[in-house]
């Protein structure tokens, strides 16, 4: 059955843009923390401690959490495909790639949305639609055309958009399984689960134990990550996606590259060329042809002028 996408309601427009910032943000603490540990160990710190954060809030707020297999089922999938592969894709496509370039991909993330919903039968692939994703496409081309015949290069840009066609897939399972569970237990349970396989992941190809003890900065960046930009993000990416949808969340990825970017630019000392804001603006204007709501608002003031 399909369905239209629904304006974001006006409450979450501010969440939408505090949850720009904490995971812009994300991109650069991931930079400062690659400079002493492996990615997948990153991911895992990353879930574990904010796992331990939103267990504790659940734990003080008397909220009941899952039960049995089958309560515990629909996390799984959610935490694989919105927390386990994305951000092992994004934490390695950054080790070939800038912070500024990943956070541009990233925001190919409405896109994949947009084809993944149309493709299970969720959401109608109108005209407006199809144009917005040819225009995304046609910035992610821009964007790093002529890099992308260096190898590693193309590893990394590879990575960033395998990670954005996670999210879109996510996004499709939270809009047919995770109905109904309040965005604390959602969030919550989804970083329990990542906990675990991310665990596994980082024990059998880091061996983090054998790691040399990273410096302050790396420590803090990675207690960043886990309480601000993963345990909080979560909670505000699920309620507002209770409020105004799956697909509307999702636009998000629209806002993150400016925090990104300043923050790779500033701190990080990374390299914007022209080539990557010209980029960025495509993708822009691709996500604001799908979202929809500026070209409505243009045509209802052209129609206003022409009755005038």
């Amino acid at each position: 059955m399909t369905s239209a996408i629904h304006p974001i309601h006006p409450r979450d427009w501010a969440l939408l843009i505090a949850l720009s910032i904490l995971w812009g943000a994300s991109f650069f603490c991931v930079g400062v923390a690659l400079k002493e540990l492996p990615p997948f160990t990153i991911v895992f710190l990353r879930a574990a401690i904010a796992a331990l954060v939103l267990l504790l809030i659940v734990w003080l707020r008397g909220i009941p959490m899952p039960r049995g297999g089958a309560g515990w089922l629909p996390f799984v999938g959610m935490a694989c495909l919105n927390y386990v592969v994305p951000f092992s894709c994004l934490a390695t496509g950054q080790t070939f790639i800038s912070t500024g370039l990943a956070s541009v991909l990233n925001a190919t993330t409405p896109l994949f949305t947009v084809v993944v919903m149309a493709a299970a039968g969720e959401e109608r692939l109108t005209a407006r639609r199809v144009v917005g994703v040819v225009v995304g496409v046609t910035g992610v081309a821009v964007l790093r055309g002529v890099d992308l015949r260096q190898a590693e290069t193309g590893i990394g840009v590879a990575l960033c958009l395998c990670a954005a066609l996670s999210y879109g897939l996510s996004a499709l399972l939270a809009r047919r399984r995770l109905n109904g569970f309040a965005p604390l237990t959602t969030a919550t349970a989804q970083m329990v689960v990542a906990t675990v396989v991310t665990g596994v992941v980082a024990a059998s190809v880091d061996q983090p134990w054998r790691l040399s003890v990273p410096s302050a900065s790396a420590i803090w960046a990675v207690v960043g990550l886990g309480t601000l930009s993963t345990a909080l993000g979560y909670v505000l990416f699920f309620r507002i996606i209770a409020r105004s949808g799956s697909t509307n969340v999702m636009l998000v990825t629209l806002l993150i590259p400016v925090t990104a970017i300043l923050l790779g630019t500033v701190v990080l000392h990374e390299h914007i060329g022209m080539r990557e804001l010209i980029g960025a603006g495509v993708i822009a204007s691709a996500l604001l042809i799908i979202d929809g709501r500026a070209v409505t608002w243009f045509e209802s003031r052209r129609w206003r002028g022409e009755r005038l």
